[in-house]
Protein backbone atom coordinates (compact mmCIF):
# COMPACT_ATOMS: atom_id res chain seq x y z
CA UNK A 1 0.00 0.00 0.00
CA UNK A 2 1.24 3.42 -1.21
CA UNK A 3 2.28 5.92 1.51
CA UNK A 4 0.90 9.58 1.50
CA UNK A 5 3.65 11.94 1.46
CA UNK A 6 4.37 15.97 1.69
CA UNK A 7 7.95 17.09 1.48
CA UNK A 8 8.95 13.50 1.75
CA UNK A 9 7.35 12.99 5.20
CA UNK A 10 4.45 10.82 5.90
CA UNK A 11 1.52 13.04 6.72
CA UNK A 12 1.54 12.11 10.82
CA UNK A 13 5.15 13.50 10.76
CA UNK A 14 3.82 16.53 9.14
CA UNK A 15 3.46 19.62 11.90
CA UNK A 16 2.75 22.46 9.90
CA UNK A 17 2.24 22.75 6.06
CA UNK A 18 1.88 26.83 5.67
CA UNK A 19 4.00 26.13 2.22
CA UNK A 20 1.50 23.94 0.61
CA UNK A 21 1.22 25.00 -3.20
CA UNK A 22 -1.59 26.53 -3.85
CA UNK A 23 -4.06 25.40 -7.42
CA UNK A 24 -2.78 26.97 -11.04
CA UNK A 25 -6.80 28.38 -11.30
CA UNK A 26 -7.77 31.62 -9.36
CA UNK A 27 -10.88 32.67 -8.92
CA UNK A 28 -11.09 36.69 -10.83
CA UNK A 29 -14.40 37.03 -10.91
CA UNK A 30 -17.93 35.51 -10.92
CA UNK A 31 -21.13 37.29 -12.09
CA UNK A 32 -25.18 36.58 -11.59
CA UNK A 33 -27.46 37.27 -14.33
CA UNK A 34 -30.93 38.57 -14.17
CA UNK A 35 -32.50 39.59 -17.00
CA UNK A 36 -29.47 40.62 -18.22
CA UNK A 37 -29.06 41.90 -21.35
CA UNK A 38 -25.51 40.95 -21.23
CA UNK A 39 -22.47 39.88 -19.11
CA UNK A 40 -19.26 41.14 -20.01
CA UNK A 41 -15.69 40.92 -18.09
CA UNK A 42 -14.03 43.72 -18.99
CA UNK A 43 -10.10 44.26 -17.74
CA UNK A 44 -9.53 46.62 -15.06
CA UNK A 45 -13.39 46.98 -14.13
CA UNK A 46 -15.23 45.46 -11.46
CA UNK A 47 -12.25 43.31 -10.31
CA UNK A 48 -11.71 41.79 -13.72
CA UNK A 49 -8.25 40.63 -14.59
CA UNK A 50 -8.00 39.79 -18.36
CA UNK A 51 -4.24 40.62 -19.42
CA UNK A 52 -0.89 39.47 -19.32
CA UNK A 53 -1.28 38.18 -15.77
CA UNK A 54 -2.55 34.58 -16.61
CA UNK A 55 -1.68 33.33 -20.73
CA UNK A 56 -4.79 30.59 -19.95
CA UNK A 57 -8.03 32.64 -19.11
CA UNK A 58 -11.41 30.13 -18.30
CA UNK A 59 -14.80 31.15 -18.84
CA UNK A 60 -16.96 29.01 -16.75
CA UNK A 61 -21.16 29.33 -16.98
CA UNK A 62 -23.72 27.34 -15.09
CA UNK A 63 -27.67 27.08 -15.42
CA UNK A 64 -28.18 29.64 -18.18
CA UNK A 65 -31.79 30.52 -18.99
CA UNK A 66 -32.59 32.66 -21.37
CA UNK A 67 -35.80 34.15 -21.91
CA UNK A 68 -37.03 32.77 -25.17
CA UNK A 69 -37.24 29.45 -26.59
CA UNK A 70 -34.67 28.13 -29.31
CA UNK A 71 -31.81 30.91 -28.95
CA UNK A 72 -28.38 30.05 -28.64
CA UNK A 73 -25.78 31.53 -25.88
CA UNK A 74 -22.74 33.65 -28.06
CA UNK A 75 -19.65 35.65 -26.98
CA UNK A 76 -17.60 38.43 -28.60
CA UNK A 77 -14.27 40.40 -28.32
CA UNK A 78 -13.10 43.86 -27.86
CA UNK A 79 -9.50 44.43 -28.68
CA UNK A 80 -7.44 46.80 -26.18
CA UNK A 81 -9.36 50.20 -27.06
CA UNK A 82 -11.78 48.85 -28.79
CA UNK A 83 -15.75 49.00 -28.86
CA UNK A 84 -18.62 47.37 -30.17
CA UNK A 85 -17.50 43.51 -29.98
CA UNK A 86 -17.42 42.70 -33.46
CA UNK A 87 -13.48 41.09 -33.79
CA UNK A 88 -12.49 39.02 -36.90
CA UNK A 89 -13.62 35.26 -35.99
CA UNK A 90 -12.78 32.05 -37.89
CA UNK A 91 -14.27 29.17 -36.26
CA UNK A 92 -15.56 25.78 -36.48
CA UNK A 93 -18.28 23.90 -34.69
CA UNK A 94 -19.46 20.48 -34.75
CA UNK A 95 -22.47 19.02 -32.32
CA UNK A 96 -23.74 15.85 -31.07
CA UNK A 97 -27.51 15.63 -29.69
CA UNK A 98 -29.96 12.96 -28.37
CA UNK A 99 -33.78 13.31 -27.62
CA UNK A 100 -35.64 12.69 -24.37
CA UNK A 101 -37.43 9.42 -26.31
CA UNK A 102 -34.41 7.83 -27.56
CA UNK A 103 -36.03 7.86 -30.44
CA UNK A 104 -33.12 10.31 -32.18
CA UNK A 105 -29.43 10.92 -32.10
CA UNK A 106 -27.02 12.75 -34.74
CA UNK A 107 -23.33 13.60 -34.83
CA UNK A 108 -22.58 16.46 -37.16
CA UNK A 109 -20.48 19.42 -38.54
CA UNK A 110 -22.31 22.50 -37.91
CA UNK A 111 -22.01 24.39 -40.83
CA UNK A 112 -24.56 27.29 -39.80
CA UNK A 113 -22.79 28.00 -36.64
CA UNK A 114 -19.15 28.42 -37.83
CA UNK A 115 -17.49 31.76 -39.24
CA UNK A 116 -14.84 32.77 -41.92
CA UNK A 117 -13.61 36.26 -41.15
CA UNK A 118 -16.98 37.21 -39.36
CA UNK A 119 -17.55 39.87 -36.72
CA UNK A 120 -20.98 38.11 -35.48
CA UNK A 121 -21.30 36.79 -31.59
CA UNK A 122 -20.27 33.30 -31.59
CA UNK A 123 -22.19 30.69 -30.86
CA UNK A 124 -21.14 27.75 -28.38
CA UNK A 125 -24.51 26.95 -27.27
CA UNK A 126 -27.08 26.50 -29.56
CA UNK A 127 -31.16 25.95 -29.26
CA UNK A 128 -31.53 26.39 -25.64
CA UNK A 129 -34.53 26.27 -24.35
CA UNK A 130 -36.83 28.15 -22.33
CA UNK A 131 -39.04 26.11 -20.27
CA UNK A 132 -38.22 26.44 -16.32
CA UNK A 133 -36.39 23.55 -16.28
CA UNK A 134 -34.54 24.11 -19.05
CA UNK A 135 -30.79 25.82 -18.77
CA UNK A 136 -27.41 25.40 -20.49
CA UNK A 137 -23.70 25.02 -18.97
CA UNK A 138 -20.60 25.00 -20.46
CA UNK A 139 -17.06 26.59 -20.74
CA UNK A 140 -15.03 28.85 -22.80
CA UNK A 141 -11.05 29.09 -23.15
CA UNK A 142 -9.24 31.96 -24.04
CA UNK A 143 -5.31 31.05 -24.69
CA UNK A 144 -2.75 34.22 -24.35
CA UNK A 145 -5.62 36.85 -25.28
CA UNK A 146 -2.62 39.66 -24.18
CA UNK A 147 -0.36 38.55 -27.29
CA UNK A 148 0.13 41.44 -29.62
CA UNK A 149 2.22 38.94 -31.83
CA UNK A 150 -0.55 35.99 -32.61
CA UNK A 151 -3.44 35.48 -33.14
CA UNK A 152 -5.98 34.84 -30.06
CA UNK A 153 -6.98 30.96 -29.78
CA UNK A 154 -10.17 29.92 -28.13
CA UNK A 155 -12.02 26.82 -27.41
CA UNK A 156 -15.99 25.94 -26.12
CA UNK A 157 -18.23 23.77 -25.35
CA UNK A 158 -21.64 23.78 -24.16
CA UNK A 159 -24.97 21.52 -23.85
CA UNK A 160 -28.11 22.37 -23.43
CA UNK A 161 -31.77 20.94 -22.38
CA UNK A 162 -33.22 22.01 -25.95
CA UNK A 163 -36.41 23.83 -26.66
CA UNK A 164 -37.50 20.37 -28.40
CA UNK A 165 -36.55 18.09 -24.89
CA UNK A 166 -33.41 17.05 -26.73
CA UNK A 167 -30.07 17.08 -24.65
CA UNK A 168 -27.43 18.36 -27.07
CA UNK A 169 -23.54 19.57 -27.02
CA UNK A 170 -21.47 21.97 -29.25
CA UNK A 171 -17.74 21.93 -29.93
CA UNK A 172 -16.58 24.87 -31.15
CA UNK A 173 -12.89 26.07 -31.82
CA UNK A 174 -11.05 29.13 -33.52
CA UNK A 175 -9.95 32.20 -33.26
CA UNK A 176 -9.88 35.87 -33.15
CA UNK A 177 -7.59 36.94 -36.38
CA UNK A 178 -5.83 40.04 -34.72
CA UNK A 179 -2.59 40.86 -32.99
CA UNK A 180 -3.35 43.19 -30.46
CA UNK A 181 -4.63 42.33 -26.78
CA UNK A 182 -8.80 41.02 -26.43
CA UNK A 183 -9.07 42.88 -22.81
CA UNK A 184 -12.73 42.23 -22.72
CA UNK A 185 -15.63 39.20 -23.48
CA UNK A 186 -19.25 39.69 -23.50
CA UNK A 187 -22.01 36.83 -23.46
CA UNK A 188 -25.33 37.04 -24.68
CA UNK A 189 -28.60 35.40 -26.12
CA UNK A 190 -29.15 35.23 -29.62
CA UNK A 191 -32.57 37.04 -28.64
CA UNK A 192 -34.04 38.09 -25.18
CA UNK A 193 -32.28 38.06 -22.33
CA UNK A 194 -30.26 35.80 -19.69
CA UNK A 195 -32.90 35.17 -16.98
CA UNK A 196 -30.30 33.14 -14.86
CA UNK A 197 -27.49 31.58 -14.59
CA UNK A 198 -23.46 32.06 -13.21
CA UNK A 199 -20.42 33.24 -14.98
CA UNK A 200 -17.03 32.44 -13.40
CA UNK A 201 -13.93 33.82 -14.89
CA UNK A 202 -10.62 32.03 -13.68
CA UNK A 203 -7.06 32.72 -14.84
CA UNK A 204 -4.55 29.29 -15.12
CA UNK A 205 -0.77 29.36 -14.55
CA UNK A 206 1.59 28.09 -17.15
CA UNK A 207 3.13 26.67 -13.97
Amino acid sequence: MALVKYNNNSLSAVTAASSLPTGAMTLIKEQTASSSATISFVDGTSDVVLDSTYPIYLFKFMSVHGSIDFRHLTFQGNVSGGSGYNETITSTAFEAKHDESGSAASLAYEADRDQAQGTDFQIIVQGAGADNDQASSGELWLFNPSSTTFVKHFIAQGTCSTDDNKTHILRTAGYFNLTGAIDEIQFKMSGGNIDAGTFKLYGIKDS
